[in-house]
């Protein structure tokens, strides 16, 4: 692949919140999960878990945790990515807790493009109530809830929204 084709891969990705219904297979997830653990990630600490739900109440509960969004419901399947301190804490201390929450962003975002390559639809979900979400998982102590990631199959939109000038980003050398 070269960078022209990896622009028009990552350019044509975008959130959709329209789902078929369609599970997904225990192939789909594994491959997302395979290329989640290729992710980078701060000392290889690899501080994520994700917790999969594909049963229809329990999605009903995060809709409603994830002020109630109705794709979070629709989706075959929501892997919530978890930042776990302890894994990278037990080497950098406080600061591994800022790494855990990079090393699931990262992850995250490899399950994202993943499942664009094998033709399946995602959305990124941040706006929830963490505490409730904890509490719906079973979630420990030392493990934050980053992302809902819904996934299925869908239809993606024929019109992307547009985007910052990427020379709206940059400061040179200082801000």
């Amino acid at each position: 692949m070269n960078s022209s084709d990896f622009f028009g891969f990552v350019s044509t990705r975008s959130s959709v919140r329209s789902y078929t219904g369609q599970e997904l297979t225990p192939e789909e997830v594994e491959y997302l999960m395979d290329c989640a653990s290729t992710a980078p990630s701060a000392g290889n600490m690899q501080a994520w878990d994700v917790v999969l739900v594909t049963d229809e109440q329990q999605k009903e509960r995060l809709s409603a945790a994830a002020l109630e969004q109705p794709h979070v419901r629709a989706a075959a399947a929501l892997l919530v990515v978890t930042a776990n301190y302890v894994r990278s804490m037990s080497r950098y201390g406080e600061r591994g807790i800022l790494y855990a929450i990079q090393d699931a962003t990262i992850a995250c975002t490899y399950m994202m493009l993943a499942a664009h390559a094998a033709g399946l639809v995602t959305c990124w979900v941040g706006a929830f109530e963490e505490e409730e979400v904890k509490q719906l998982l079973r979630l420990p102590v030392h493990v934050r809830p980053v992302a809902i990631l819904c996934v299925g199959k869908g239809i993606p939109p024929t019109v992307h929204t547009g985007r910052m000038s990427p020379a709206e980003h940059i400061h040179e050398d200082r801000w």
